[in-house]
């Protein structure tokens, strides 16, 4: 262990000059290159919401990335404000570092303030409940990934609208994720 400390870092959205960077460290945090290809199809396709970068200030380099990309959801009949979140990549000597962690509650802060109502996610309950998902919040969500590792975070103050919940649909391109993955 160094007795040097972390180095700090900056989140901020995702450029135009980070595609590269932020391809490569797709590539390298998955087995296969699906999630880069599922990033750039919702960028392409217009789905993205949200895309936040990690940057180490001591070398300018990008070693985080978190996605959030627009949902039809329904609760009562009637479309709600929801995202996904997925994926979320680290570089591997940042990993355990905090950087997931700092990715995560900065997107659901800049999220809020911009008035979406539900987070989804599908992940470790462990990890994600630090942050408000919970597979409870997402359940009776009409989803093909419905089960207890697909999660959701409320984010207008933890309220909920009422009523029956009805389709919790992801945008396209996550269904062709588990036929490149």
């Amino acid at each position: 262990m160094s007795d040097q400390p972390i180095a700090a870092i900056t989140i901020r959205p995702a450029r135009g000059e980070d595609v590269a960077a932020l391809d490569a460290l797709l590539v390298a945090s998955f087995p296969a290159p699906a999630e880069a290809t599922l990033v750039r199809d919702l960028c392409v396709e217009g789905n993205m919401v949200l895309m936040l970068v990690a940057i180490d200030e001591g070398t300018d380099g990008l070693i985080g990335a978190i996605a959030f990309s627009r949902m039809a959801v329904e609760i009562g009949g009637k479309p709600i404000n929801a995202v996904a979140l997925a994926p979320i990549a680290i570089a591997r000597d940042w990993r355990q570092q905090g950087v997931g962690e700092a990715l995560v509650a900065a997107g659901l802060e800049r999220l809020e303030k911009e008035g979406v109502v539900l987070c989804f996610a599908l992940g470790d309950p462990a990890f994600y409940g630090r942050f408000g998902f919970a597979a409870d919040v997402a359940s009776g969500f009409d989803s093909p990934y419905a089960g207890a590792y697909f999660l959701a975070a409320p984010l207008q103050g933890g309220l909920i609208p009422c009523g029956v919940r009805g389709a919790a649909t992801h945008a396209p391109a996550f269904a062709r994720l588990g036929d490149a993955a």
